[in-house]
């Protein structure tokens, strides 16, 4: 737990007194304030340093586990269906997530529901981490499924509405985030270490991206569908 302390405090103790710094020169705080926000940095550090102790000891050893258990199965129907339900899962429990979809709920007054647009985003990243578990078993090429996939953002980008195409992209990001990357991270590497070849080493990287195009691809045909 100390070693993810000292990330911790590496992380946010700049940033921390940067912030501090910049109220001072440009936006003075009262005393109640700035006690609130070094109070709540401090909370934070805490709960950042137990969550990565967590996810160091339970979330990643599952992740690598599932990942081991895909192969061993030999069957591409409980590879894509493990991939897309965890796909779905982590998402709705990525916080990030929930954020944007309340933000996203509150600005167009309840005309985007928050469950719908989570749904959405959650749906387009459980297909494409399917795919991406499918690259690393068929060994496709890297460079060409994520070109496809931004083609296909490109063109879904000439039929979506202007109003969904920035939250598109906010959902391509918010997905990449403290739950999401370790626990997909941890999947390839319990995916690709149970293929023996030599680049399978290599194949562990790049799920992370392929998985972040769904959400964009998703809210963009959403956007279609509101138009």
């Amino acid at each position: 737990m100390l070693k993810n302390l000292k990330e911790v405090v590496i992380a946010i103790l700049p940033m921390t007194l940067l912030i501090v710094i910049l109220t001072f020169i440009f936006a003075p705080l009262d005393s109640d304030e700035m006690i609130s926000f070094l109070f709540g940095a401090g909370i934070m550090m805490i709960g950042m340093t137990l969550f990565l102790f967590g996810a160091d000891y339970s979330m990643m050893e599952v992740g690598r586990l599932v990942g081991k258990y895909m192969i061993k199965k030999k069957s591409l129907t409980i590879l894509i269906a493990l991939g897309f339900m965890i796909g779905i899962v982590i998402t709705i429990a990525e916080p990030s997530v929930q954020v944007l979809g309340q933000q996203v709920n509150q600005i167009s007054e309840g005309k985007i529901g928050r469950v719908l647009l989570v749904g959405i985003v959650s749906v387009g990243t459980g297909v494409f981490l399917a795919f991406a578990l499918l690259r690393v078993v068929f060994k496709l090429s890297y460079y060409q499924l994520m070109a496809i996939g931004y083609v296909g953002v490109l063109v879904a980008s000439f039929f979506t509405s202007n109003e969904f195409m920035p939250i598109a992209f906010d959902s391509g990001g918010v997905t990449t985030g403290p739950i999401t990357v370790p626990f997909i991270l941890a999947l390839a590497g319990g995916l690709t270490s149970m293929i023996r070849q030599e680049t399978s080493a290599n194949d562990s990287f790049g799920m992370v991206g392929i998985a972040s195009l769904g959400p964009i691809l998703a809210v963009m045909i959403l956007g279609v569908i509101f138009q």
